[in-house]
């Protein structure tokens, strides 16, 4: 993306910005990092981060670093980094320079530890976990000092140095700010900066077993990465004075500032990455990209565009009030993107036979129908017709209902792009199930209305012998509570969609989807935006739905 590309709306970080830019503050320069913890895959929530962290560094002729947060090694994984830099390149972003760690950092960052330590401002201490919780105190009552507060500079560096060196087990100790442990902000009462953690790390190996907090790592690699404008959520905000206190405590090279948005929550969803790996570890949902999940790489494999979701995001704004957005926005999004964008084509979901009584055995016509009623630069797809032709079970009823626009006994429907046809007659098995529609086929009705008759309405439809056999995934929330969270007597579990997937598998399609590439978006007609799914093969192709063409959900809410 170029500079033409980045949002044209504002927000209250911009204003800033434009405010630090008059005054020519960071000498003009606008510089953003996007820090993920690669500890799981990205989702929807952090779409909004990377396109405000990158649009923003777009907009204003900056750089956006790409930095993992890799000090919790235990949790994480080169799966998930490398998952992140594909998100963040198929969003349509790039970086400033390499991909950054802040285990790139780790020795300058123990070195500033030792600082802190010389300068009476960190200690070691060897409360456990428990004892710290006891002596930390509450949100209305201070903490108290540990008993190892006082411990002089030279004791604490020896501490530190048998920390470093792997000699004491973890949760034996560790390393502590010496701020004010009767702060009205916890955050500031002796923060625990470094902890032991005997763990292979994917980036350094083994060698540290001590590693820095997120408080202690994040502000200091911001201040070496130059950058000028640290944007997280809300959540960090009670943190932003630890964030400044450090900064102003130690010896970095520039002074980064911290701004707070909120978090993007969506509802019909979760975006916790404990819960979301818990689905998959549990298989609930087949993967990280199954196209149920918020995961960025599950809307790209639902079939969502990276135009989409960045205009989503822009839809949204970014404020400093918590709330939750509607999925349909999502949803709402896409659709605009793909009615624009994506070609034509017939598929028929759940077939039902129909045999041409007066159409000749063996004769087969093509006829071409527009790529995109609305976008002639996208040309013209060949249908085959003949003889035996399949349409949707639903699109006929033996009995028409009141205001019925599709086929019916005795009745005529006109088949898109081709003839009108009138069902004659009606084939059921033992069972009593419809299997097959005798009808025949009005040959002066092609291109053209039927004289002295009129046809029901317009249905889709392919040829039996020359369609395409596929797969059809159809997918939908994968929760049936907007907020499948909001009872905490019960869990989120619970309220899983049972209808989330529905797949069918007799489907077929128009002959111009066989081999087409993943990822290729299609309107099938009458029924749905969907997507080639990597599991197509030679033998079959997989389409999932990425949403339908209308917000089914409004009308379920609104009957409810």
């Amino acid at each position: 993306m170029t500079k033409n590309d980045a949002p044209k709306s504002t927000n209250f970080i911009h204003q800033i910005i434009e405010q630090d830019l008059q005054q020519n503050l960071n000498d003009g320069k606008v510089v953003t990092r996007f820090p993920p913890e690669p500890n799981g895959y990205l989702h929807i929530g952090h779409a909004k981060s990377i396109c405000l962290n990158f649009g923003t560094a777009l907009k204003y002729g900056g750089e956006c670093n790409l930095r993992f947060d890799d000090t919790n090694p235990e949790k994480e994984s080169q799966e998930y980094i490398d998952s992140i830099i594909r998100d963040v390149r198929w969003l349509g972003f790039e970086w400033a320079g390499e991909v950054k760690y802040t285990s790139d950092y780790f020795q300058q960052l123990y070195d500033w530890a030792v600082h802190l330590i010389k300068e009476g401002k960190a200690y070691v201490d060897h409360l456990n976990a428990a004892e710290m919780r006891e002596y930390r105190g509450s949100l209305t009552e201070p903490g108290r000092n540990s008993p190892y507060r006082d411990r002089s500079a030279d004791e604490n560096l020896a501490l530190f140095e048998q920390m470093k060196k792997g000699e004491l087990e973890e949760g034996t100790c560790s390393l502590r700010l010496k701020i004010d442990m009767a702060s009205p902000n916890i955050n500031l009462r002796d923060p625990v900066i470094y902890r032991i953690r005997h763990a292979h790390h994917h980036q350094t190996g083994n060698d540290w077993c001590i590693y820095p907090s997120y408080d202690f790592a994040h502000g200091q690699s911001d201040a070496l990465e130059g950058i000028t404008h640290s944007i997280c959520t809300l959540e960090f905000e009670d943190h932003r004075p630890l964030y400044d206190w450090l900064i102003e405590n130690l010896p970095v090279p520039v002074v980064p500032r911290q701004y707070e948005f909120a978090r993007l929550n969506l509802n019909y969803t979760i975006t916790s990455k404990r819960k979301l790996k818990q689905l998959v570890d549990e298989k609930h949902v087949t993967n990280w990209d199954d196209p149920r999940m918020p995961t960025i790489s599950g809307l790209r494999r639902r079939g969502y565009t990276p135009a989409a979701i960045r205009q989503f995001c822009d839809m949204i704004g970014v404020t400093r009030s918590n709330g939750t957005v509607d999925m349909a926005m999502l949803e709402s999004a896409i659709r605009d993107d793909l009615d624009a964008n994506a070609p034509r084509a017939m598929c028929v979901t759940r077939p039902l036979k129909v045999t041409l009584v007066n159409y000749e055995e063996g004769k087969e016509e093509w006829f071409e129908l527009p790529a995109h009623p609305k976008d002639e630069s996208m040309g013209v797809r060949s249908v085959s017709f003949g003889r035996h032709l399949l349409i949707e079970q639903e699109d006929f009823e033996e009995v028409a209902p009141r205001k019925w626009k599709r086929l019916a006994a005795g009745e005529a429907v006109r088949l898109r792009g081709a003839y009108v046809i009138r069902c004659e007659e009606v084939i059921k098995n033992a069972e009593g199930e419809i299997v097959e529609l005798k009808c025949s086929y009005d040959p002066a009705t092609k291109g053209a209305n039927p004289e002295g008759y009129k046809a029901n309405g317009v249905i889709h439809w392919v040829n039996a012998e020359r369609s395409v056999p596929c797969e059809v995934r159809l997918y939908d929330r994968l929760f049936t509570e907007a907020n499948p969270e909001a009872d905490k007597d019960k869990s989120f579990l619970e309220f899983m969609n049972p209808e989330s997937l529905v797949v069918l598998t007799d489907a077929r399609a128009e002959p111009g989807l066989k081999d087409q590439a993943v990822e290729t978006n299609y309107q099938f007609e009458r029924l749905g935006y969907f997507v080639v799914d990597p599991d197509s093969t030679d033998e079959k192709m997989v389409f999932n739905r990425t949403v339908t063409l209308r917000d089914s959900w409004a009308k379920v809410q609104n009957n409810g």
